[in-house]
């Protein structure tokens, strides 16, 4: 995969998200999370609930900051998410609501929210990772993956942890207020041609 989105025009051209001017209006969290182990450890995908929170992060819309949370806060971090007008991820209802929901009674599929991986399979007909789609559209990709955190996890590294997966909640922030302004999303086909995703995420629309 190509990780230059100047494959897809000129990129004075695209207005990218100013996050720091959306202290107003409806309060969107970006949520991430990181576990503790993967689907091998806890015997396969039909687990995720078993993997264990390592940490969560949410960036605010209004208070225009990132919480971070450990599994000992995980409480509290359901907390924040119910505070949403909509809550904002990537497989966010798939895996991260999935390893969340053991830590409380709350049913989390309550709460108002919009997942971007099932918005592009959708329109699609088949998945595209966030890496995939934040390289072309944003020219961001991820400065690790899940394999890594694992390992940090195991080191007791969890300020490390923390640093990727607010970088995972920016490029995801990011990623939906460029397809909420601009109407669509880059990425790439399987022989390599650069392709446009036309997308209709428009917050006022979604809550």
């Amino acid at each position: 995969m190509s990780e230059q989105l100047g494959l897809f025009g000129e990129t004075e051209d695209q207005e990218g998200p100013k996050p720091v001017d959306l202290s107003s209006g409806p309060r969107v969290q970006y949520f991430d999370l990181e576990t503790q182990k993967s689907a091998e450890d806890v015997g396969g995908w039909g687990n995720i609930h078993k993997m264990g929170l390592a940490v969560g992060v949410v960036w605010d819309s209004l208070d225009q900051e990132f919480f971070t949370y450990e599994e000992k806060d995980a409480r509290q971090l359901v907390d924040k998410l119910r505070t949403a007008d909509l809550a904002v991820g990537f497989n966010i209802i798939g895996f991260d609501y999935t390893v969340l929901q053991p830590y409380s009674d709350f049913d989390l599929q309550e709460i108002k929210t919009f997942d971007m991986l099932t918005d592009v399979k959708k329109l699609l007909g088949f998945r595209l990772s966030l890496n995939h789609l934040a390289q072309h559209t944003l020219n961001a990709k991820k400065s690790a993956d899940g394999l890594v955190s694992l390992q940090w996890y195991k080191e007791g590294k969890i300020n490390k942890i923390i640093q990727y997966c607010k970088q995972d909640v920016e490029i995801t922030r990011d990623l939906f207020l460029f397809g909420e302004k601009n109407g669509y999303v880059n990425y790439q086909s399987r022989s390599g041609n650069p392709l446009q995703l036309d997308v209709d995420w428009k917050t006022t629309k979604l809550i």
